[in-house]
């Protein structure tokens, strides 16, 4: 008992900071928020799908659920919105050797090193579903017909057009969503790029400075950043030649 007590507390204080970080620097496309603000344990996910892929324009849903022993055990990561693809099963669930236990499993094909270890974050779980989307793993799919769809996509080098039809066809539709919760769904490289910041509760004195800049008074560093926040258009996993 005392044990499950002192997990929690730790869980507790480990996924408040990670909260606190993600509103003060977050992922590029991504919005997060408590389900209920009593209950650390289950985030609300907004997924914008990135610009110059299949998901551009697309607000998808989600669900993070963590376990009480955080870090040490993976939390579990689940779309509300419906998906076609590979590596997420009809419910929703993702597959994705991140949110995998450590344990050796020959048979996955998954190598202890690529699974889940306390090191790893929300973060680093935000970015691997961000590149799950645009780059999927077809070794061992979750859903088998997605999976032989976007097979046929990639090796008729896009001319089998089915599987990035039914993704548009999900994105379409994911607009009555974005529209239902008042959100508008960044569509270019600069809207996706600007960190979407939760309003700060105090008196405003850390207002997002991403908001307020001109582009003179960057200084260096601030142009990196920007530069390295999103994908380039080459690796974006979109070439239909």
């Amino acid at each position: 008992m005392a044990q499950h007590v002192h997990h929690v507390a730790s869980s507790q204080k480990a996924l408040m900071l990670e909260m606190k970080s993600l509103q003060d620097e977050p992922v590029e496309g991504f919005k997060i928020t408590l389900v209920d603000e009593s209950d650390m344990y289950n985030w609300e996910v907004a997924i914008f799908g990135p610009p110059n892929t299949h998901y551009q324009g697309g607000y998808f849903k989600a669900r993070i659920k963590f376990p009480v022993d955080y870090p040490y055990s993976p939390p579990a990561f689940r779309f509300l919105t419906k998906m076609w693809h590979p590596n997420i099963y009809e419910n929703g669930d993702v597959c994705i050797s991140i949110l995998h236990p450590p344990v050796d499993d020959p048979q996955s094909g998954e190598l202890p090193s690529e699974r889940w270890n306390p090191t790893q974050n929300v973060r680093t779980i935000l970015l691997s579903v961000i590149s799950l989307l645009n780059e999927p793993n077809t070794f061992s799919p979750a859903n088998v017909d997605a999976s032989v769809m976007y097979r046929k996509w990639r090796d008729s080098k896009g001319k089998d057009r089915e599987y990035i039809e039914i993704i548009r066809k999900q994105v379409l539709s994911t607009k009555a969503d974005a529209e239902r919760d008042g959100v508008k769904v960044p569509t270019t490289l600069d809207e996706y790029c600007v960190r979407t910041q939760v309003p700060p509760t105090d008196d405003g004195s850390n207002l997002l400075y991403d908001d307020y800049y001109d582009d003179e008074e960057l200084d260096e560093d601030e142009e990196e950043d920007e530069e390295d926040c999103c994908y380039d258009e080459d690796d974006s996993g979109t070439e239909d030649s």
